[in-house]
């Protein structure tokens, strides 16, 4: 396993940051390894990568998700990851944003490009693409501000309220 924690400050408020990184089909446009994100339902992604020139696909289930704050997961189905994303407000208009990824590497020649430092200098590249996306952009794409729990989806019109509703996965 190797661990992977890469840092970017982005000129937007952590709201503006955050609420970008929730648009997951947006991915490809910032993540050169990306190649398409489908959002299944508010808990479960599917990912299409090709990573040191393998084709990788993996479903991804979010564990918790904090809005303005963190977003958590791990895969349930192809390459083994997970990880998480942080936000830190710096200012009122300057956000850190923290990728931290785990990669349980399937291969020698997956493990060599961790080791190597090959998929950090691409993670370290796709937060400074993500920089400059939503930089020049100035707004988000979309958001989705409820919060997850383990099980547990909190859709955001029960989130400021406080309420919790479970639904099924």
């Amino acid at each position: 396993m190797h661990t992977i924690e890469k840092t970017v400050e982005v000129g937007v408020p952590v709201r503006t940051a955050y609420n970008q990184w929730t648009q997951f089909e947006e991915f490809p446009r910032f993540m050169r390894a990306v190649r398409d994100v489908q959002q299944l339902d508010d808990k479960r992604l599917h990912w299409r990568a090709v990573v040191l020139g393998q084709p990788l696909e993996w479903t991804a289930e979010i564990t918790h998700q904090v809005p303005d704050r963190r977003i958590c997961w791990r895969s349930t189905a192809g390459i083994a990851n997970s990880g998480s994303v942080s936000f830190q407000p710096l200012s009122s208009a300057r956000t850190r944003v923290t990728l931290r990824v785990l990669v349980h590497p399937e291969s020698t020649a997956q493990s060599a490009g961790c080791t190597l430092g090959l998929v950090g200098a691409l993670l370290r590249g796709d937060l400074a693409r993500f920089r400059t996306f939503i930089e020049g952009r100035g707004w988000e794409t979309g958001r989705w501000r409820g919060e997850i729990q383990g099980m547990v989806v909190i859709p955001a019109t029960h989130a400021r309220q406080g309420l919790a509703r479970a639904r099924s996965a």
